[in-house]
């Protein structure tokens, strides 16, 4: 039992590390505002800038390859940044839900540099969303350039280290640890939380909340490739579960599956979260009920949303769904618009 349960956990652990280990974030869905430009902590201890980089002005060049047309090329940091920006939020929303999305951009792409080899050989990050972050730069506009230019060279910093920048598209109104929302192998990051997330309700309905059918088969297949050999799902329930109420683990046919891993294996486009209300079989079809999308770590975009709406800083953003951090600026501060 321990031995094919220690199988398992290294099946997931493969299975999620690919898509979540940094934690890219899953959305590109809709909103409007703009506030005043942020300014970064000028005290708090300075994170390192990956050596590997070169840099122009101060600023670090990234080796970028880009998936849509197998090429790789250098660009600074503030440009591949705009292009994650517009790929990750619609570029009509709220100002500071922007800028609050460009700093956790910014921190991501650094922390994976330092921490990771891209799987393209020559390049230092890719628009995979496999590896890394959304990437969109046909669709950078003026608010998109407004949102990196005025917050130039920020990053978050923790006790001096990079963090881990998880966001996800809408939290179902509430976020989530790391160790059970993520599977994360290591202890518990001291920046992470479980908060109220004020998700906006001009989220889309099919966000806030969905259903998931899948045949038996499709199922017991999706926990086979997290390493537990099922079978066709007979009977599933939630097993044990986080501090938010989203499923850590689900028992299928009596055996234990991880549910991060799981909703990557049967496609979490279709499981969108493992924030789940209800579970039943249907006609030979597993039918998931769930509400919100993504893994529930970090900030919420749709929350991110409702408070720019509110009037809150990108930094205050930040700061309600990360503890433990300060944004701080690395290199040349915010240039006149």
């Amino acid at each position: 039992m321990i031995h094919m349960r220690t199988i398992a956990k290294k099946a997931a652990a493969l299975l999620l590390a690919a898509a979540c280990a940094l934690g890219a974030g899953c959305s590109r869905i809709p909103g409007e505002s703009e506030p005043p430009e942020e300014t970064a902590s000028p005290q708090a201890a300075l994170p390192r800038i990956p050596e590997k980089l070169e840099k122009e002005g101060g600023v670090p060049v990234l080796r970028v390859h880009i998936a849509k047309t197998g090429e790789t090329r250098k660009m600074d940091i503030e440009t591949y940044v705009e292009g994650v920006l517009a790929g990750e939020m619609r570029s009509d929303w709220p100002m500071e839900a922007l800028k609050a999305q460009a700093i956790l951009a910014r921190t991501f792409v650094l922390k994976f540099v330092s921490e990771k080899e891209s799987q393209y050989e020559g390049a230092d990050i890719s628009t995979d969303i496999s590896e890394a972050q959304a990437f969109d730069e046909s669709a950078v506009d003026e608010r998109v350039r407004q949102a990196v230019r005025e917050t130039r060279g920020q990053v978050l910093s923790s006790e001096g280290e990079l963090p881990y920048a998880w966001f996800h598209a809408h939290s179902g109104g509430k976020t989530e640890l790391a160790v059970p929302g993520l599977e994360y192998s290591g202890t518990e990051p001291r920046y992470t939380q479980i908060v109220d997330s004020p998700d906006s309700p001009r989220a889309p309905a099919t966000v806030q909340n969905w259903t998931a059918r899948f045949s038996a088969k499709t199922f017991g297949e999706a926990c086979a490739k997290t390493g537990v050999q099922t079978g066709d799902a007979e009977t599933v329930e939630i097993g044990e579960r986080g501090g938010s109420g989203r499923a850590a683990t689900l028992r299928v046919n009596g055996m234990e599956v991880s549910a991060p891993a799981l909703r990557l294996a049967i496609g979490s486009t279709k499981m969108k979260s493992t924030l789940l209300e209800e579970i039943s079989l249907e006609n030979g079809e597993v039918v998931l009920r769930g509400r919100g999308y993504g893994h529930g770590v970090g900030m919420s975009q749709w929350g991110a949303y409702a408070l720019a709406e509110e009037g809150k800083s990108a930094a205050e953003i930040i700061g309600h769904y990360f503890r433990n951090v300060e944004v701080v600026s690395l290199w040349q501060g915010a240039e006149s618009a």
